[in-house]
C-alpha cells in the first residue's frame, strides 16, 4: 500500500458518480409528477376528514425514492447496503382507505422509473392512471345508498314504519336486526326514489317508534 493509497478518499470519487443533470432533472421530474398525483388524490378522496399532510407526503415520497434509486443504480455496492438498511425500517402508520395504497405505491414507482431514465414511462403512465382514478372514483351510482337505523319499542311499530319506508324507497333490504324486551334496533339499506327525505319525520310520529337515523352509506357496512 502506497502513501497515496492511505489518503485516497472513495467519497470523493462518489461525488461525481450522477451528474449534475440526472440530479436536477430527476428532482424536478419527480416533483412535478408528485404535484400531479397530489391533485388527483386531492380531487379523488373520498374518506371523512381530509388530510392535506398525506397529500405532501406523496410528493415527498416520489422525491425521495427518486434520489435513493438514483443513488442505488450508480453504485452496487451502495444497493446491497440499501437493501439492508430498508428491510429495518417499519412503518406504524396505519392505512384508513383502500385508495391510499394504490397512491402510495404509484409515488413510489414513479421515483423508480424516473430514477431508471425511462422519463416518458413515468409521464405518460402517470397521465393515464390520473384520468382513470379521475374518472371511475369520481363517477356516482345513480341511486346513492343510505342506512336508516329504526328504533321500535313492540312490532306493530317496527311494521307501521315498514311500510312508510316501502313507500317512500325503490330498495329496501335489512342489514341487521336485533330486539330485545321491550325494544327492537333494526339497519335497513335503502334507495330513494327522489332527494326528500322527510319520511324521516313521518317515522318518529308513529307511535311506538323512539328514534329514526339516516345515514349515508358508502358500501363499506360493518355488521
Amino acid at each position: 500500500m502506497t502513501f497515496n493509497d492511505i489518503f485516497k478518499s472513495n467519497f470523493l470519487e462518489n461525488v461525481t458518480a450522477v451528474s449534475p443533470l440526472d440530479m436536477v432533472l430527476t428532482i424536478v421530474l419527480a416533483f412535478g409528477i408528485g404535484m400531479f398525483i397530489f391533485y388527483v388524490y386531492k380531487k379523488t378522496y373520498q374518506g371523512v376528514m381530509y388530510s392535506s399532510s398525506f397529500g405532501v407526503t406523496l410528493i415527498a415520497l416520489t422525491m425521495i425514492t427518486s434520489q435513493v434509486i438514483l443513488a442505488v443504480t450508480s453504485n452496487v455496492v451502495l444497493s446491497l447496503g440499501m437493501v439492508g438498511a430498508l428491510s429495518i425500517v417499519r412503518f406504524r402508520t396505519a392505512i384508513k382507505e383502500p385508495l391510499d395504497l394504490a397512491f402510495l405505491f404509484w409515488s413510489i414507482a414513479v421515483g423508480i422509473i424516473l430514477a431508471a431514465g425511462m422519463i416518458p414511462l413515468a409521464i405518460i403512465g402517470s397521465i393515464i392512471i390520473g384520468l382513470i382514478l379521475l374518472v371511475f372514483v369520481n363517477k356516482k351510482s345513480h341511486v346513492a345508498p343510505y342506512i336508516v337505523v329504526l328504533s321500535c319499542s313492540d312490532s306493530d311499530a317496527e311494521l307501521e314504519a315498514t311500510t312508510i319506508l316501502q313507500s317512500h324507497t325503490n330498495k329496501l333490504i335489512v342489514k341487521s336486526k336485533s330486539a330485545a324486551t321491550d325494544k327492537i334496533e333494526i339497519n335497513y339499506e335503502i334507495r330513494l326514489r327522489d332527494d326528500d327525505t322527510s319520511f324521516i319525520n313521518d317515522l318518529v310520529k308513529v307511535a311506538g317508534v323512539n328514534s329514526a337515523i339516516l345515514v349515508s352509506y358508502n358500501g363499506d357496512y360493518m355488521g
